[in-house]
């Protein structure tokens, strides 16, 4: 029977469960990706389970988000993050090296494996032919511990690409067009699957893009084939070696199906301040420009960089304008260097930042509040760029070079030169001289965490209780991030280790009030009510860790982002959905509920009554597994790990 790729790359690594969609399976990781701020706690995590050495191989650190030095703080976490990764026999990318996303597909990419990453852009390496996926970093902790990454068996949307991009147009406007169709939340618990004739214009780093940011409209991952455009790219690597074909049978069915003809597309740019507010870039044309921005994980392939070289080259940008370029990887600095696109982009006015995630993170690059800051990154969450008053645009290079130079939002297609197509230089090879390889299992033993003041171990957390009486402390609408539930930024981000220091940040750009009201209430407990899409964006854990922190039990909820809901009864928070979108209505904030013999309601079905203080029932829906109902029982994973009837990892 005809299969297509996704499927075909699931049964490979299956271990448990049924593929259909909504039932819980089990994947065998070959390999792990840990990015910094998140990374630290996975080690953590690591070592409270007792883990000497992980199974996942190649796992590898970087470090990408914490680059700003301003104190001691960054600078320490790096040496706890080496000396962990010496320790469990983890790779190590050191500052400098790049996001750690493009650098993965750069150096250990490899089509036909699995990847899990404590990063929601972990799927960016679907891109080589990888079944790759963010998760919270409990999860990733346990796959590297040699368990199986359990989530919902996904639907499989084929999307074909036919046609040629036309001048002007690149692979982000393809993006941008797929938000435009489905918004925020319209692939949850899906695959996207890539094929069609269009595919052969799209080099591996076009789909990067694609594939990365799938993750901003729901998506679990997304699959390329490893074809010829594949072989290339890792042939230039000098990763020949790694390369095979996988693909899609002919004829092969998909659970839903999207079609895109690339050569109608135009450049289109997403609106202040969510991903899927598309619109034609022509639409709002004119408006002022303070900051144009180039680089990120969303946009990190040297054609990226290299096009914005050449259309400011020989110019200079408008006055008042930064044109911020974020190099992805050390790599592709070089080859800009070497191509004299770096200068071109330097004599233009360009201010040129280290290789890492920087703005994107709101770590730097911050724009001026309220002035339009035009950026090629994944995502314009309100405050993500570090400045609260933000207005920040997606588009592509294209459209954030054009607008550069004029000062104002402008169409590529109204620039008067001929549109750029840049290549790729035929040798990117990529040493090993930067990253610091694992050492021998006998060397490892000796080596000691070098913990500091913001690496404390993690809070003991209690069982959910069978009775819950608590108070809707904190009610909210649609489509709350996960920056909104835990802060980025230079303020914030270094402490994400630090439990009890980041505790303080807990929403403050939505309800300032929420820390005091929920340090009050203490382990008494509290709930917390919102709207759809709860929890997108970031796979950060600490949004579901450090809440159930302060006394979260549950949330209540039209809809909760697929990673969000699966690190919430990781750390002990019942996730819960109104069986009636309608009756989100009859709970405001400071009402009041209880939940009785709530373990056997959740073992019974997938029914859930509450009372009121009304004293009328609401009924809710739970879609937990039984993994994950005796997870919630413990208290958490790692209490759960630790219990004496459940084995510890092998």
């Amino acid at each position: 029977m005809a299969d297509n790729l996704s499927h075909k790359l699931i049964a490979a690594h299956l271990i448990e469960g049924s593929m259909v969609p909504g039932e819980e399976i089990a994947l065998r990781m070959n390999q792990a990706l840990l990015q910094d701020i998140l990374g630290t706690l996975v080690m953590l995590e690591l070592d409270a389970m007792g883990v000497e050495r992980v199974h996942t191989s190649p796992s590898v650190q970087y470090i990408d988000h914490t680059l700003i030095q301003q104190d001691n703080i960054n600078a320490d976490a790096h040496l706890f993050l080496k000396s962990a990764c010496e320790r469990l026999g983890v790779w190590y990318s050191g500052p400098g090296n790049g996001i750690s996303h493009p650098v993965h597909m750069e150096r250990f990419g490899k089509p036909g494996d699995t990847l899990v990453g404590c990063d929601s852009h972990t799927t960016a390496a679907g891109a080589l032919g990888m079944l790759a996926m963010g998760a919270g970093g409990i999860e990733v902790a346990m796959a590297m511990a040699g368990e199986p990454l359990f989530l919902p068996m996904p639907e499989i949307v084929g999307v074909e690409l036919v046609g040629e991009l036309p001048d002007w147009v690149s692979a982000k406007d393809v993006m941008l067009e797929l938000l435009r169709r489905h918004g925020v939340a319209g692939f949850r618990n899906c695959i996207l699957e890539y094929h069609g004739s269009g595919l052969d214009g799209l080099d591996a780093m076009d789909r990067h893009v694609l594939a990365n940011m799938g993750t901003e409209m729901g998506a679990t991952t997304s699959v390329f084939p490893s074809d010829e455009v594949t072989r290339r790219f890792l042939a230039s690597r000098g990763r020949e070696a790694d390369w095979q074909p996988l693909a899609a049978d002919p004829g092969c069915r998909y659970d839903c199906n999207e079609h895109i003809d690339l050569s109608r597309l135009e450049p289109l740019i997403a609106l202040p301040s969510n991903p899927d507010k598309v619109v034609p870039v022509s639409e709002v044309a004119g408006e002022p420009v303070y900051q144009a921005y180039i680089g990120s994980s969303g946009n990190p392939g040297y054609r990226d960089f290299a096009v914005a070289a050449e259309i400011v080259k020989g110019r200079r940008v408008a006055d008042g304008v930064s044109l911020d370029i974020n190099p992805s990887t050390r790599r592709i600095l070089a080859a800009l260097i070497d191509e004299g696109h770096l200068g071109a982009l330097i004599g233009a006015g360009a201010r040129l930042h280290e290789p890492g995630c920087n703005g994107c993170i709101g770590m730097g690059q911050a724009p001026a509040a309220g002035r339009n800051s035009l950026r090629t990154v994944p995502r314009n969450f309100p405050g993500r760029s570090g400045t609260r008053e933000d207005s920040v645009f997606l588009c592509s290079p294209e459209t954030a070079a054009a607008s550069a130079l004029s000062g104002m939002i402008t169409d590529p297609r109204t620039l008067d030169m001929p549109c750029p197509r840049p290549r790729e230089p035929r040798d990117m090879a990529v040493g090993e001289s930067m990253f610091v390889a694992p050492l021998p299992a006998e060397q490892a033993r000796s080596v000691d965490l070098l913990a500091t003041d913001n690496t404390p171990p993690l809070p003991a957390l209690e069982p959910l209780p069978d009775a819950i009486d608590a108070p809707v402390l904190l009610k909210v609408g649609d489509n709350i991030s996960t920056d909104d539930i835990m802060p980025a930024g230079a303020r914030v981000l270094p402490i994400w280790s630090n439990i009890e220091a980041s505790a303080a940040h807990t929403f403050e750009t939505v309800d300032k009030g929420y820390v005091e009201r929920a340090r009050k209430r203490g382990a008494a407990g509290h709930v917390i009510v919102a709207g759809d899409n709860y929890g997108q964006g970031s796979s950060r854990e600490n949004a579901a860790l450090v809440p159930r922190f302060l006394g979260l039990q549950v949330v209540i909820a039209r809809s909760i982002a697929r990673i969000h809901w699966q690190n919430l009864p990781c750390f002990g928070v019942l996730p819960l959905s109104f069986a009636d979108p309608a009756d989100i209505e009859r709970l405001e904030q400071g009402a009041r509920l209880r939940i009785d013999e709530l373990h056997s309601q959740l073992a019974q079905g997938r029914e859930v009554i509450a009372a009121l203080d009304d004293g009328e029932s609401l009924t809710l829906h739970h879609e937990l597994s039984s993994r994950q109902r005796a997870i919630l029982a413990a208290g958490g994973v790692i209490n759960w790990l630790n219990l004496p009837s459940q084995e510890a990892p092998a």
